[in-house]
């Protein structure tokens, strides 16, 4: 190679760059002995682009343009900002964070009916009003241990709360443990009978009706083969006296119900949620709110990055960069970059001018947005710690409030907000079209059904939030028939010219903050590599 070692060099990483993305860039840069360490030579999942990358190509940052100032907006200037890029965040809001919202009192919103409210929770009570726990498997935890925002232990299962299904006819609320006990007894008393008088003779051998046998025993705690395998209830199901010093060894609870009322009241169907790979628990909350992690985004991208109140009309694409046309204190502004990176909602930016294409525009209509809505109900007391035993966790229920939360955190004080209602699609609908207090009338109403008068008496305020109808977002999260890889989603999944797009909804994690993050590092990807080649 000679003397044009260094220019066949440059070339050949540019060549790398396109094809296999930064990451595998600097890996080839490893194996050539140039990156800057010799971990660089492995192939991560993701490589966070970095001052070095540009270095060694002859390349140097572009100005980036990104809209929306959520979770997929700020991770994606804060990744670009490691390089040293000259970017500029556009939020329609006054606030960053897009559906990271957690309410606090003081804080203000107006929907887009015009009905106002200010938040009257007192000091250190808050409301999460859109995300509000994290699976431990999340890239959102691996940026809150980056950008050192402490985690705590959200409680998504407690086997304490309860379980209310009115339709079935309950008229009074059942433990979830109650419920599990009775549902897996009785499942597994069937199951052993089937097995023990040969209906899986063709499927097992007969060691393996043994083995099976044995886990059923203690599974659903039944009986063995002389008992007819029947189960009868037990501790599992809990205690009307609970356990104590000698001569008080509690008193189990009575009156199991039979198979039939069991299978009828429908409480089975709420025991497999916690099994699910993104609900299963441990899960988290940041202490102190969520709204922490898009604040610390917010912090390591720079104040002087964010322009908030900017609610951009158009964006328009050409050869050599973008042009991003916002509305701002009344005045219309405009900003130009090397590239843009839509990530507000697919939405409003269907509604939003630009000259991106047909297959764009219909990619962005076939994003259905989705309803959901909470209400905070702040207490004087922490009633369902002292009266109930319940700390944290959901009671699942088959009302329009759908599910009851309790909070994670400020155990045995003195307040505490209970989430009243989390629903979705037209129970929200139905709940987003009442005044906030007439929705809070009715989720008391209903609460009151299953923890009594105590809901009504200790209540000191309440917030409540529609996505729907929250202005610059008008969704909760969006539905994309077949997923994001579908057909009709290509022309968001890579750019439009120089115009990039993220966002939960481009992630096969819709409506976790983890497909936000994720989606960004693929764009970031994306774009540090074009401009690297």
């Amino acid at each position: 190679m000679g003397q044009n070692f260094g220019t066949d060099r440059r070339a050949f990483l540019r060549a790398v760059g396109v094809t296999g993305g930064a990451g595998t860039m600097l890996a080839t840069m490893g194996a050539l002995g140039l990156a800057p360490t010799a971990r660089a030579a492995e192939v991560p999942a993701y490589r966070a682009p970095s001052p070095g990358d540009f270095s060694l190509t002859g390349r140097a940052a572009a100005s980036v343009v990104v809209v929306g100032g959520g979770i997929a907006g700020l991770t994606t200037a804060y990744e670009l900002g490691k390089a040293g890029y000259d970017v500029t965040v556009l939020e329609a809001r006054e606030r960053t964070g897009g559906r990271n919202f957690t309410v606090r009192g003081g804080d203000t919103t107006t929907d887009t009916l015009g009905q106002r409210q200010t938040a009257r929770f007192s000091r250190g009570q808050y409301l999460n009003a859109g995300p509000a726990r994290i699976a431990q498997w999340m890239l959102t935890m691996d940026y809150c241990r980056e950008l050192g925002v402490p985690v705590e232990v959200f409680t998504n299962a407690n086997a304490d709360a309860y379980v209310f299904n009115a339709a079935a006819g309950m008229t009074a609320p059942v433990r979830h443990r109650t419920a599990k006990a009775d549902v897996y007894g009785y499942v597994s008393e069937l199951l052993a009978k089937a097995t023990d008088q040969g209906a899986l003779d063709a499927a097992l051998t007969a060691d393996d009706r043994e083995r099976l046998l044995t886990f059923l025993r203690g599974f659903g705690s039944i009986g063995g083969r002389t008992d007819g395998w029947r189960y009868t209830g037990g501790g599992r199901r809990g205690y009307a006296e609970d356990p104590g010093a000698a001569g008080t060894p509690g008193t189990v609870l009575g009156d199991v119900p039979d198979v039939s009322e069991v299978f009828a009241s429908g409480v089975g169907r709420y025991l497999s949620f916690e099994l699910g790979y993104d609900q299963a628990m441990l899960m988290f909350q940041p202490v102190g709110g969520m709204d922490r992690i898009p604040e610390a985004l917010a912090r390591a991208v720079g104040g002087r990055r964010i322009r908030t109140g900017a609610q951009v009309t158009d964006i328009t694409g050409s050869a050599d960069g973008v042009s991003v046309t916002y509305r701002s204190g009344g005045r219309t502004r405009r900003v130009t970059a090397d590239y843009c990176v839509a990530a507000l909602p697919p939405n409003i930016l269907a509604r939003t001018g630009h000259n991106l294409g047909a297959a764009v525009q219909t990619a962005l209509e076939a994003c259905v947005p989705s309803s959901a809505g909470k209400i905070g109900l702040e207490y004087r007391s922490r009633w369902w710690e002292t009266g109930h035993g319940i700390y944290g966790g959901i009671t699942e229920t088959d009302l329009d409030l759908a599910h009851i939360w309790y909070p994670s955190h400020g155990f045995l004080g003195e307040r505490g907000v209970v989430v009243g209602y989390y629903n979705t699609g037209a129970a929200a609908d139905a709940y987003g079209a009442l005044t906030p207090r007439e929705r809070e009338a009715r989720a008391v109403a209903h609460g009151v059904r299953i923890h009594g008068d105590v809901y009504r008496t200790e209540l000191a305020s309440s917030f409540s939030h529609h996505w729907r109808q929250t202005p610059h977002v008008e969704a909760a999260w969006h539905s994309l028939r077949g997923g994001p890889d579908a057909p009709v989603f290509a022309a968001l999944n890579e750019p439009a010219g120089r115009v990039y797009f993220a966002g939960d909804h481009l992630s096969h994690a819709i409506a976790w903050q983890h497909g936000a993050f994720a989606s960004a590092r693929k764009v970031v990807t994306q774009l540090h590599a074009r401009v690297l080649a």
